[in-house]
């Protein structure tokens, strides 16, 4: 069993490499595009992607400390831990639900794996990830937190949860081919799935069987980890580990599956 997934591996490993090696400058001119297009026309460019999160954290803070974070230590930090993953999760996702529509006139004329505008789209929302979360360390040097060693742990999560929104994305992408009203089904979504994430509020109050169910949303599993690595000073127990992990497995997944089954249908609905 451990030979045939070793086999498996190294197979796909190579096939993505080639693909990468194919069609490596249209993949390096797609994200550039998607990073470029984003702040197309706006006086302060790039500098949005770490003032947009900036000014929702201080709107956030404003209207929720009075109710939820008057006797919490480091409230900012807990607000901004919560908007820093949850906004990477719908960027990513959004804007690859509409990686392949949106970009129909080149997969209707080039003969290039669909996936590729997906992960493009991706990247590009990593960037702004990364721009937002060295604020994020400022902001926690600010608010009194002491950063150790163990920041480092806060890769595990962030990884994970890239590959789920890849996951998700292929999902979302391919049903929106089909399906144009995905888009406005999928903003409620996300607005459900914000106010179930405990950005702003505190679930230790609740009772132990509410917690858990907590945990079936996976953006609040990455959310807690960072929490207990920032806020917390202790180390997530290996069944967070595991859940983190198994959620952007099954995700890909799922997400895999379901794009190669249907990628052959694209064309006529673009």
């Amino acid at each position: 069993m451990a030979e045939l997934f070793d086999n498996i591996k190294k197979t796909w490993n190579k096939r993505v490499v080639m693909t990468y090696k194919k069609h490596r400058f249209l993949f390096e001119e797609l994200v550039k595009r998607d990073f470029k297009r984003k702040y197309k026309g706006t006086m302060l460019g790039m500098f949005w992607s770490i003032l947009n999160p900036l000014l929702h954290l201080l709107v956030m803070r404003l209207v929720f400390t009075q109710f939820f974070g008057r006797n919490t230590p480091h409230y900012t930090t807990y607000l901004f831990t919560g908007l820093l993953l949850f906004d990477f999760y719908r960027e990513a996702t959004t804007q690859g639900m509409s990686a392949i529509m949106s970009n129909a006139n080149i997969v209707s004329k080039v003969n290039v794996p669909h996936y590729l505008f997906l992960l493009s789209k991706n990247v590009s929302c990593l960037i702004n990830f990364a721009l937002t979360f060295c604020v994020f360390l400022l902001f926690c040097v600010l608010d009194g937190v002491r950063i150790t060693w163990s920041f480092f742990a806060l890769l595990y999560p962030t990884c994970c949860l890239i590959v789920f929104n890849i996951g998700v994305g292929m999902i979302l992408s391919s049903l929106y081919v089909f399906f144009r009203d995905m888009s406005y089904l999928y903003g409620i979504f996300t607005l459900l799935l914000r106010y179930m994430s405990a950005i702003f509020y505190h679930v230790e109050s609740m009772s132990w069987k509410v917690q858990r169910l907590f945990f079936l949303n996976p953006v609040y599993s990455y959310i807690r980890y960072y929490r207990i690595i920032c806020l917390d000073g202790g180390f997530p127990s290996f069944r967070l580990h595991a859940l983190c992990a198994g959620y952007a497995l099954a995700a890909l997944l799922v997400g895999v599956w379901f794009y190669k089954r249907n990628r052959t249908r694209f064309l006529y609905y673009l």
